[in-house]
């Protein structure tokens, strides 16, 4: 082969690679969307609002939050797992509730393990038990005895979510009582239970202790293996008797299974940035939740194994959902 036939080989193949690796350099080519699946004011549109505008400053691109809510955030889910996986289309979710979708529905549109792929964790902030102020019950102890005696109604953010599964199992390890009225977001639960049409709440930390902090609902323990200076003295679930008991929200960004490897990471480290930067995570820790990350392999293996852990839960509970 001459020189010049090796140097127009050359030109030919970088030809053909240029408009990929333009691509993936030039990313994000347009406005960003950040799909949450659930209705606005919970834990995830909290934090999916917090970063838009340091991500939109980071990427140099509009950056907007949608809610699209509906079937326990499977719409919503669904929406982002049929888009175009080019990393300008991504949903923010509890990634701990996505994991138990699978064992919840028996008829699902989309399969989270084969359809998407993880960015990063972004938060954690645990469970917190609550109570209208009118029950009289000021511990688990006590809530446990009065559910016994009387009518209680306990409101999950929908069914088969995390806080709903963490209801189920603290209800089978202390042997309590309540009825279960599923919501369709986590906002609309503490509202009924400020409200005073339900009486028991478990919700993600992030959404819930502002009202506790205004007096409106009253707290009786949280879903963490250790105290949190934040809220003081509240015990927290397992020194109530329930030796190892946790749970929580975990908020997380996922984006189509055919995303380039190249826009995963660049999504991630802009994700990364936003997530710690000082304003944020001072936000977010004085509302009680934990600014956690990871890489894409580190997500999809926490995933897994949330997916694992919570099918136990499901199969005993016996939840199912067409």
């Amino acid at each position: 082969m001459t020189l010049t036939r090796r140097h127009a080989l050359a030109a030919t193949a970088a030809a053909v690679a240029a408009p990929s690796l333009f691509a993936q350099q030039a990313w994000p080519t347009k406005t960003v969307r950040i799909v949450v699946p659930y209705p606005p004011g919970g834990s995830s549109d909290i934090i999916a609002r917090s970063i838009q505008n340091l991500l939109q400053d980071s990427l140099k691109q509009t950056v907007i939050v949608e809610n699209k809510a509906g079937a326990n955030g499977n719409l919503g889910t669904d929406f982002v797992a049929k888009s175009a996986p080019d990393g300008h289309t991504f949903v923010l979710c509890d990634v701990g509730a996505l994991a138990i979708t699978p064992s919840v529905y028996t008829k699902l549109a989309f399969d989270p393990s084969r359809d998407l792929r993880g960015v990063t964790m972004l938060a954690y902030s645990p469970h917190l038990l609550v109570v209208h102020p009118s029950v009289p019950a000021n511990n688990l102890k006590e809530l446990v005895a009065l559910s016994k005696t009387r009518d209680l109604n306990f409101a999950v953010t929908a069914t088969g979510s995390a806080p709903h599964l963490a209801g189920v199992a603290l209800q089978r390890a202390v042997n309590a009582r309540w009825e279960y009225v599923p919501y369709k977001g986590g906002i609309q639960a503490i509202q009924d239970t400020v409200g005073g049409q339900t009486q028991v709440l478990m919700n993600g930390m992030l959404a819930t202790l502002p009202h506790v902090q205004s007096g409106k609902l009253k707290m009786l323990g949280v879903s963490k293996r250790t105290r949190m200076p934040l809220i003081g003295d509240t015990p927290t679930i397992a020194e109530q008797g329930v030796p190892g008991f946790e749970s929580g929200t975990w908020q997380g960004v996922l984006v189509p299974k055919a995303t380039p490897d190249a826009v995963v990471q660049k999504l991630n480290a802009a994700l990364i940035q936003a997530i710690r930067s000082a304003d944020v995570r001072a936000r977010l820790a004085g509302q009680g939740a934990e600014v956690v990350t990871m890489t894409p392999a580190e997500q999809d293996q926490f995933f897994a194994q949330e997916r694992k852990r919570w099918a136990a839960v499901v199969d005993a509970a016996k939840i199912k959902l067409d």
